[in-house]
């Protein structure tokens, strides 16, 4: 995850335990084996983190984020953290596979993570990978540049890279890696408690209304969710637009 992103654990593990969750099916696309030398790549509090541990295998979890890197020590001190930037992950060939659940898309240096993921990794190694794809939380996207172009002339930039599968093959092969598996798909995804879009907007995307004083970004904040309730609550239940996009490519 980027060194620009200030990210609360305490946030994320109590509302948002799907990240990790609907990662586990990604643990037995990557099928670890005992004694290999895995890469968690953007591994946040460390969840599947452990459970790519409990398969046997030797791994070490990275992520950008100081908070995310503290939590998941005190989650699982058994196991090994590093502090560090993707794009500058000090490895030469030191793991069988590296493994990344929905981080990818925080890395907006896609080519350079990419030619440092193929540093990373041994001959015949092998990236399994799922990250946001082209058309990733689009109705949530568009509610909040509308409402926060209201209140903010400068609008922040956004801070999320969502590929489509062409594009992103094309970063991958360029760094001598080659795809077997790349596919795109939607994936709505349940929120958790009547106010889980804005629970999700502070964990992921508060960083349009940061500079706003507090009672307006939680005013803008009411405000995007007033926008976005015809589309994405139903039933009583939030629901967040997710595309994804799934890979496994070879060394």
């Amino acid at each position: 995850m980027s060194l620009n992103n200030s990210w609360n654990p305490e946030l994320y593990e109590a509302r948002h335990a799907f990240v990790w969750q609907l990662g586990e099916s990604l643990i037995q696309l990557l099928d670890p084996k005992p004694g290999e030398r895995i890469l968690d790549l953007g591994c946040g509090t460390g969840q599947l983190t452990n459970k790519i541990a409990e398969a046997g295998a030797d791994v070490l979890g990275l992520d950008a984020s100081p908070e995310m890197i503290e939590q998941a020590r005190q989650n699982f001190p058994q196991l090994r953290w590093q502090l560090a930037d993707a794009a500058n992950m000090p490895f030469d060939r030191e793991f069988d596979a590296v493994f990344s659940n929905a981080a990818l898309h925080w890395m907006l240096n896609a080519a350079a993570v990419a030619r440092a993921i193929a540093r990373a990794l041994k001959n015949g190694g092998r990236l399994v990978a799922e990250l946001g794809g082209k058309g990733n939380v689009a109705q949530i996207e568009s509610a909040i540049h509308q409402v926060a172009s209201r209140y903010q002339d400068d609008v922040p930039a956004k801070r999320t890279y969502y590929p489509s599968p062409g594009e992103y093959a094309t970063v991958l092969e360029s760094c001598g890696l080659e795809l077997r598996i790349i596919q795109l798909f939607d994936r709505p995804t349940l929120l958790e408690g009547p106010d889980g879009m804005k629970d999700w907007i502070r964990q992921f995307k508060w960083y349009f209304y940061d500079r706003l004083p507090p009672a307006r970004a939680e005013r803008a904040l009411d405000e995007t969710a007033a926008l976005l309730k015809p589309m994405l609550f139903r039933e009583g239940h939030w629901w967040a637009d997710y595309r994804r996009l799934r890979l496994v490519a070879v060394k």
